[in-house]
This record gives C-alpha cells, structure tokens and sequence, in this order.
C-alpha cells in the first residue's frame, strides 16, 4: 500500500522539480546584467509559485488552474514590486509602480545601463514572463504528460535571457550545461523510479501482440535516434561555428532616450542667461568634502600668480562691474552637459544615454588623481530642458529616474525637467595631482579622434594665432596656459555680447575692432575659442556647460551660468582650464602681440618724376578785389546756408535712424511671443522690400522663405567684400543707447561659405552669406494657426532669425543700397 502511494509521488515530483530548476537557470542568466542578486531571487520565486500553483491544483479542472495561477501572479507581482522599489529607494504608491512599471517595462529593460538596476521598471517583465512560463510548461509536462513539450516555455525563456544578454556578459556555457542536465534528470528520474501494473506493461498480451509491439518500438526508436544524430551532424558544426562569435546586442535596435535641440547644444544658451543674470534655475544644498571649483594646477608664470590651491582664472565674472565678479576659487562647480562635437558651426553633445538606476556605473580613477565625495541635494527652478545639473562624476542619484552617458558623466531626466523637482547626487570629484601637469602628455590616435578633430574652414588669423602661441611652448600643459593666457589677457568678458560660436564669430570675437563689437564676448566665446584653438595645436579638447555656486548653498541664478574649456591628459583624466579675464585688469589690445599677415603692396611703377617749377606771379591790378582786412558778405552767407542745409540733413537722418531702431525694438521686444514673431516676420519683408525684391501678397509663409532664399542666392552670387565680419553668426556692433535685446543677435546656426571653383579665383575680402529663414517661417506657421503655444525662447529666436537674415542681406547690397538702408523711411510707412 505504501508503494502504491509513493511511486505517483516520485513520478510527480522531477518534472516539476526541473522545471523550477530550468526557469532559475535563465533567471541566473539574465541576472549577470543586473546589479545584485534581486533579480534572480525574483524569478526563482516566480518559477516556484507558477509550477507549485499548477501541482496543487492538478486535480482541478484544468480551465480553473489559469484564473488561479494568474491571481498568484498578481499578488506576487506587487510583493516583488514594493520590494524592488523598496531597494531602489523610489517614491511613490503601489499603484504609481504598477502603472509606470506597466508602460515602460520591455523599453526601460533594452535601453538600461549594464549593470541593470532591479527597479520595477527592469524586473517586471522577467517576472512575469518566468511565470508564465512555469505555468505553461507545468500544466503541459505534469498534466497532460508531455514531457518534452512542456520544457518548451523554460527552453524558450532561457533562450531569450540570452539574447537579452548578448554581448554584455561572458559566454553562458556552464549554464547552458546545468540547463540540459536539469531537462534531462526530469526526463529520466520518473523513467527510473515508475512502478507499472501488468496490464500496463502488456504482460497479459499474447506472445505475438508483445513481439510486434516490442518491433515497432525499436523501430520507432531507431528512426528517431537516426534523426536525432542527423540533426545533430547537421547543426553541431553550425552551433560550433557561433561560439566564438559575439552575440547581437538587442539594444542596436532600440532607440535610447534622446535630448531635444535646446539641450543638444545648451552653449548656445549663455547670452540669454547672462543678460537674465537673477533668473533663479536651482536651489542647492552641499554637504561632504566640498573642494574648491578651480582645479589644483601648478602656477604659471612668476610674480603675482595666484597659489596652488586656487584656480589660475578665478573668478566668474558676469558683466563689466567689479561688484559683479564673484571669485571662482572656492564654491562648487555644477556641470550640465560636455559638447565632444564641434563641426565648425556647432558645438553639440552627441551623447548616448541609457536608463540609470540608482548606482551609476563607477569607474576607476586616474593614478593622478584624487577623489572628494560630494553629495548635493538639489531642487529644479526655472531651469528648462532634460540635462539634469550635478557635480562631475555623479555616482548615486535619488529622487529622480535618470539617464546616464558614461562617456560624458552627463545625466538627463527622459521626462523632462519641472519646476519643484527634488533629487539627490552623490558625486566623485576628481582633482588632478598638480605636480605631474606640467610634464603629462596628452593622448592620440583613433581613441580620442573625436575630440582632436577640426573641422574645415578654419580662418587663416585662427590657424596663424594658434602657431604662434605653440611655436614657444612645446609641452602639451604649456600650450593650453598659453591659450588660457592669451585668452584672459586680451579680451573682456561682457553680458550682452551675442551667442555665436561658428568660425566667423571666433574669427571676429578674436580680431574684429574693439570699437566695432570685436575682442569681447560671454564664456562661450571664450570657452569654444580655447577649445578650437587647442585642437590647432594637436590638444584633445571639449567644451563644458554649467554652473558655479560661490558657496554651495543656496539659489543658482541665471548669471552663475558659464562655458569652461578642459584638455584630457595622460593618466590625469580631463582638466579644466578657465580662459575668462581676471578681476578688475584692462585686456590690452590684440595688434600689441599679434599681427595679421600684411598683404603684398601693389607693385611701385617707375615714373619720370617732374622737376618743381616756380609758379608764375600774377600782380594784383590796383582797384580789384578786397582790401586787406576787409569781408565779403556773399562768403558768409553761402557758409551759412550751407551748414544750415547739412543741420536740416543730420537732423533728418537722425530722426530716421531713432524711429527705425525704436520700431524694431517694439516689433522683437514687446507684446505677446506671437506679436514679436509676426514683428520678426516683418522685419524680413521689409528687407526684401528694401533690397528691391518685394514680397507679392498671395505667399504663404514657406513660399516667402523659399523666395527670400532664392533671392539672397542672386545676392550672393556676386561677392562683396564687407568692411566688418559680418559673416552668419557676426554681430554688428551695439548702437550707443539700444537695449542688448534689441541688438542684431546672428543665428547660431550659419551655413559656411560655398567653396570657390578651382577655375575661378575667389573674390578679395571675406564673402557674405545670406542665412535662411525656413526656421522663422515655421514659427509664423506656429503662431498662426496654433495660437497661444508660442513661447518666449521663440520669439527671441524668431528675432535672432530676422536680423541676422536683414544684417547679412544688406551687407551683400552696393555700398551705395548699403548707405540708404538704415535711413529709408519706407519701413515706417509701409502696410503693416
């Protein structure tokens, strides 16, 4: 009787055994990717659950066991859930979990960070698919018998914890053999230990019944053990061949979280937070060891340079004003993003960022270096975009989901910032040891392509300047002082400078007049020239933006904001360097220490030279003329009437000139960001009109962008030489009296110059090109037919867009349009 009742005991209990065994094994797999053992526990308890729900109910109907099982699921779901939140340390309600875990599990599981954090995000989808597939490979295997169709659900899921894997992780083979031995002790155990009646083993059968049945089962076996060692010839050779072959990695497939065109290129965004210096965009709270922002760089030069402990720029400086100028050589410098990318006209992120959980992937420091703990707890003002700020290199992040790019040490909050948002980062600051800078190297080759290259069209006074800062300084540290030198000598840092780091506004930026808008700018001239400049001298460089807080504490406004340059040295990591001007010192003039390259004379033509002759004397015939001391009143009053006529003229030009400028500033300046751009919109038509090339009525706005294009081609098409840079993205000077606002501000996207034929030499002096305006028609689209979506960062775009396209279009006019433009009264009583 006892036999009896354990042989279905013994019969019943491998298979379900295996089962588990085989679902733990691909939860064990997929679990090499994720960080801690979280994830593998989950899934052995999923496999647990669903294969024991499925035993225990297997005197139920079988259309009763699902509803059963799938009501296990949702409690051990939530449990697994809470718990992985729980670890995680993430806010939120049950339900919040549930939903968002709901929604962005199989994406959040392809595009997180390896090693993957168990947040309910990354474990949702394993747990329910090892549930699943307990439930299926139970109910088929242990029910209805089919042993080998019930190992199809693990075998599929194993499978597919592989591919997850991919190339991440080293090859699975010992797992891959406790797998098949696992499927085959299922197979095997009840085989072994099964006691059988002997109706069921056929013993009451005649002799022949039992002979043919024994014949058809050799039969049988012996076509499928020859179909099995077929397969098995076949495919080995195949299976073999892939070992040594990486796997694909599935998240190839699967865009990563993206930052939009305002955070691609937030350098761009420095005009308009200094000319908004009390613009509040975080608060920030620092507690830990707190070193100062300046990098620990040896001193250069002799004399009055500042000690070790401090940065050899400091200060931040933010407009002209001394009680401006906060020094940088204490507080704490918040990083936003790191521009690798430089195409001559752009300087952008071009990062890849996956899904972050709460530990960041650390990585092992420089031997150079030194490494201070910095933990922030920072709340989100104003602050617009996706880049998340923290001090370089965050570490640990709660409070928020996050994206990571490894490369940069950036983070992005894929949702999006909003005003109130609270998080905490702990961060690794890194400070090189200063005695190994001077004699560090920099590194080469196709490791750092990225950030050596230099994109083409460099101007010759940018590549010239650069020769002659490295022709006296050969080691790579002495080079960048140099440019850091040069750079906070010559120049004066100003808030209302316009953005603009292309070529041509270096160019100008570096060598334009002083009293024509030149040799000024805000950090992000200085930190885009410094990174261009070395890169001309063979220095890997890239451009940071961020923030520096005097004290860490506190609000961070918009004047906090700044771009500084850094250079990546040989087991020292990547160093800052900070090119701005020092307190309260005159930036002596450029031509002082650095001459342009004279331009050949015109050759002198030998000419007979006339030999001086006495002129002849005419004698005054008596009667005629004054006398001596006498006066004339016809002299005096053609002088008289003269002046008076070149008074009326002045005054009249002057009028002209205040009403053209005061009907700009109302049209890009006041009223609703619609208003302004449908202002920007008619600054363009009136420069067209004023270039003789009116715009017909019956246009819409993209076939006005169309033909503004077409016309500035014509305008082009016939080089001009300029009197200033006023190439895309180079400012005109600001008019004594204009609010910065109102100023020509150029696009901080031009297009480069067409190249010249090679049979047709270029024309003497710089080509202007008139940039396009497809951007501002979209705008006027947007403000018309979606009212109240506008914003302001749009209309100040929008007239960026129109001056540029009207400053650039004039510059191209015969000098003689040029001089009637700016005083036509036409703009003031034309149809508005």
């Amino acid at each position: 009787m006892s036999s009896f009742r354990v042989g279905p005991l013994l019969r019943s209990v491998p298979i379900p055994l295996a089962l588990i065994a085989m679902i733990g094994l691909a939860g064990a797999v997929l679990g090499r990717v994720y960080a801690g053992p979280l994830l593998t526990q989950l899934v052995l308890g999923a496999a647990v659950g669903s294969v024991g729900v499925s035993v225990a109910a297997r005197r139920l109907p079988s259309w009763l066991v699902a509803p059963l099982s799938v009501l296990a699921l949702a409690g051990y779901a939530a449990f697994a859930l809470r718990l992985a939140a729980q670890r995680a340390d993430l806010p939120g309600g049950l339900a919040d979990l549930v939903a968002e875990a709901g929604r962005n599990g199989i994406p959040r599981l392809l595009t997180a960070m390896i090693p993957v954090e168990p947040v309910p995000d990354t474990v949702i989808v394993p747990l329910v698919a090892a549930w699943l597939a307990g439930l299926a490979g139970a109910e088929v295997a242990v029910r209805a018998g089919r042993v080998l169709l019930g190992y199809l659900p693990p075998a599929l899921l194993y499978a597919g914890a592989l591919y997850v894997v991919g190339p991440n992780a080293e090859p699975a083979i010992w797992w891959t053999v406790a797998f098949a031995a696992a499927a085959a002790t299922g197979l095997a155990v009840p085989a072994a230990t099964s006691t059988s009646t002997p109706a069921e083993t056929g013993a009451t059968l005649p002799p022949a019944v039992r002979a043919a049945i024994r014949v058809r089962v050799l039969a049988g076996t012996a076509a499928g053990l020859v179909v099995v060692v077929a397969l098995a010839a076949l495919l080995a050779p195949l299976v073999a061949g892939q070992v040594g072959n990486a796997p694909v990695d599935p998240r190839r497939y699967v865009q990563p979280p993206q930052v939009d065109a305002l955070d691609e290129n937030p350098l761009i965004r420095i005009s308009g937070w200094a000319l908004d210096p009390d613009q509040k965009l975080l608060d920030l709270h620092t507690t830990g060891t707190a070193a100062p922002a300046g990098d620990d760089r040896p001193p250069a030069g002799d004399g009055d340079t500042p000690p070790d402990d401090a940065d050899p720029g400091a200060g931040e400086r933010v407009g002209d004003s001394p009680t401006e100028q906060t020094p940088r050589s204490v507080g704490v410098r918040i990083r936003l993003a790191v521009l690798n990318d430089y195409d001559g006209v752009t300087w952008r992120v071009g990062a890849t960022y996956r899904n972050a959980g709460r530990i960041l992937p650390a990585v092992e420091p420089p031997d150079g270096v030194t490494v201070d703990r910095v933990r922030q707890e920072i709340t989100v003002g104003e602050l617009a975009g996706r880049l998340l700020p923290a001090v370089p290199t965050p570490r640990e992040v709660t409070g928020a989901r996050v994206a990571y790019d490894p490369g940069s040490g950036t983070l992005i909050r894929p949702e999006g910032l909003t005003e109130g948002l609270r998080y905490t980062v702990t961060s690794a600051r890194e400070r090189p040891d200063p005695n190994l800078l001077t004699a560090a190297n920099v590194p080469a080759g196709d490791a750092v392509a990225r950030v050596l290259r230099v994109a083409d069209g460099v101007p010759d006074p940018l590549r010239r300047l650069a020769d002659q800062l490295a022709a006296d300084n050969g080691a790579p540290y002495a080079r960048a002082m140099a440019i850091e030198e040069w750079l906070a000598e010559h120049y004066r840092l100003v808030a209302d400078a316009p953005s603009g780091h292309a070529y041509p506004n270096l160019n100008f930026f570096l060598f334009g007049p002083r009293n024509g808008g030149g040799q000024r700018g805000t950090s992000e001239q200085f930190a885009a020239t410094f990174a261009v400049l070395g890169r001309l001298m063979g220095l890997p460089t890239r451009v940071v933006v961020g923030f520096h807080s005097a004290t860490g504490e506190g609000p961070v406004r918009g004047g906090d904001a700044y771009a500084w340059p850094e250079v990546l040295f040989d087991g020292l990591g990547w160093v800052s360097f900070d090119p701005l001007p020092r307190p309260e010192t005159e930036p002596r003039p450029v031509e002082e220490d650095f001459t342009p390259k004279p331009q050949d004379p015109p050759p002198v033509q030998d000419e007979p030279t006339p030999e001086p002759s006495a002129p002849p004397t005419v004698a005054a015939a008596p009667g005629n003329g004054p006398a001596s001391g006498s006066g004339s009143p016809v002299p005096v009053l053609a002088g008289a009437g003269s002046g008076g006529l070149l008074l009326v003229l002045t005054g009249f030009v002057v009028a002209i000139l205040t009403m053209r400028r005061g009907l700009r500033r109302r049209r890009l300046d006041e009223g609703t960001p619609a208003q302004r751009i449908a202002g920007a919109w008619r600054e363009v038509t009136d420069a067209l009109r004023l270039a003789g090339h009116p715009v017909a009525s019956h246009l819409d706005a993209s076939e006005v962008a169309a033909y503004a294009a077409q016309v500035a081609g014509t305008a082009a098409a016939e080089p001009v030489t300029v009197p200033t840079p006023a190439a895309p993205g180079a400012a005109a000077p600001t008019p004594a009296g204009s609010s910065p606002r109102s100023r020509p501000r150029p696009s901080p996207r031009p297009r480069p110059a067409p190249e010249h034929s090679p049979d047709r030499p270029p024309a003497p002096g710089p080509v202007t090109t008139v940039p396009p305006i497809d951007e501002l028609a979209t705008l006027v689209n947007v403000a018309t037919f979606a009212p109240g979506t506008a914003s302001d960062e749009q209309a100040r775009r929008a007239g960026t867009l129109a001056v540029a396209y009207a400053t650039a279009l004039r510059a191209v006019r015969p000098w003689w349009r040029r001089a009637l433009w700016s005083v036509h009264p036409g703009p003031l009583r034309w149809r508005r």
